[in-house]
Formats: structure tokens, sequence, C-alpha cells
């Protein structure tokens, strides 16, 4: 009998935050679901900070998963735009530990190395890749599919710290 686990895969965004739920069970990858939760700059910051919440609060609930793994933020060059990825950032990493989730942060080239085998892949390609390893998942928008990779670097660090513990 093998157990499985649930990972929750966050791509942080104010406008759209892709998700993506997987479950692992031993080496074996599987599609749970996935999404984007868009939010107006128009319905002002608390606003659109609280349907994030709101919105993440529920995905957690519906899909019970065991551990979140969130992209860490990466601007170079516009800190208006690293501010408001912070606050999504911030609220997807409260919603987790509101929830007792195990929280990992990986950052987008480590997740792009562990999904498609090279640090500085394009979301073509990093899309292409999880519909390999996802084939029912179907993901058409890049946000989800960059929280699907997420998931899976996450799932693929998880396997090989098991590994070593069970080894040693």
């Amino acid at each position: 009998m093998t157990l499985s686990i649930r990972i929750l895969g966050l791509d942080p965004g104010l406008s759209a935050m892709g998700w993506g739920v997987i479950e692992v069970s031993g080496s074996r990858l599987g599609h749970v679901a996935h999404g984007v939760i868009a939010t107006k700059p128009a319905s002002g910051l608390g606003v659109r900070l609280m349907l994030l919440h709101r919105a993440l609060t529920a995905i957690i609930s519906d899909h019970g998963p065991a551990a979140i793994a969130v992209e860490q933020a990466f601007v170079a060059r516009d800190p208006q735009a690293a501010l408001k990825i912070g606050h999504a950032r911030a609220v997807a990493l409260l919603a987790a530990a509101q929830a007792g989730l195990e929280i990992a942060e990986y950052a987008p080239n480590h997740i792009k190395k562990c999904v498609v085998g090279a640090g500085h892949a394009g979301k073509e390609q990093v899309q292409f890749m999880v519909k390999r390893l996802l084939p029912a998942c179907g993901v058409t928008q890049a946000d989800a599919a960059d929280a699907l990779a997420a998931a899976i670097a996450h799932a693929h660090s998880s396997t090989a710290r098991t590994i070593k513990v069970v080894v040693r």
C-alpha cells in the first residue's frame, strides 16, 4: 500500500495567481485540479488581497493538500511589481500557515530545472513539460502551468529528502 500526498503549487501574483494541486503516490504524479485566481486593480489593494485569501482558503479546503510550494518572487527592475507580488505571496503563506500546511518556497530557476531540466527555460517549455508529466491536466494558462510546476518541483524535492532519510 503506497501512501499518497497532495501538494498545492502556487505562482503568486496580485492580478493573476496560478494554482495547481497534484497527488503524489510513490514516484507517480497525478493531476487533481488547477486554475487562476484573478483580481481587478479597480477593486483596491485590500479587497484584492481579501479575495485572494478567500479563494486560497477555499482551494485548500476543497482539495486537502498537505503541503504548499510557492514560487519565490523574481523582479529585476520594477519595485512596485515586486511589492505587489510580495503582498500576494504573503497572503498565500498566511492561508497555508492557517491551514497547518508544510510550506516550501522555490526559486523560479529551481522549479524550471526540476521540471524542464534547464533553469532558464521559457514559459512554453514549462507548460509543455507539465503536460507531459501530467497528461490528464490539459493546462492552457501559463500561470496555472507554473503553479503545477512548483508542485512537481516540491514532489521531486520531497522524494529526495524522503529517500535520504530512508537510506540512513
